[in-house]
């Protein structure tokens, strides 16, 4: 295993979620790789999302929880340029292994990834207040 390999895999701690014989792949994927990363980059995720919604010019700060949770899930669904950004967010702490299995099912994983996002974001709606 290289340097780069090691260090990123001690950095992001242990996995997260269980595995069981019956888990898949891409479920082993997400637990092991997937939720440490969210969580570790959590808070940059949350300053990229503010950045969106002062980019947007969106009246976010003033809309309902409701319609808060949806401009969220549709913002990460339908603008491709800011998904493929978050992506970068997380790949970039993939080993070269991780990689490798990665780019064998990435329509999936991304999938998956953009889901975990999502709801990781919503969970978090109230972080998002407008700051005088």
């Amino acid at each position: 295993m290289s340097t780069r390999d090691q260090f990123i895999r001690e950095f992001r701690g242990e996995m997260l979620g269980t595995i069981n014989s019956q888990s898949s792949a891409e479920e082993f994927f997400q637990n092991e790789t997937l939720r440490p990363i969210l969580k570790l980059q959590n808070d940059l995720f949350l300053d990229v999302f503010r950045n969106y919604i002062a980019k947007s010019k969106t009246d976010f700060y003033h809309f309902s929880v409701e319609k808060k949770l949806q401009f969220i899930e549709n913002s990460i669904q339908r603008d491709i340029k800011f998904r493929n950004s978050l992506k970068g967010i997380v790949i970039g702490l993939f080993t070269i292994d991780e990689y490798s299995r990665y780019i064998e099912n990435s329509s999936s994983l991304n999938k998956r990834m953009m889901s975990l996002l999502v709801e990781r974001l919503k969970n978090q709606v109230l972080l998002f207040e407008l700051q005088v």
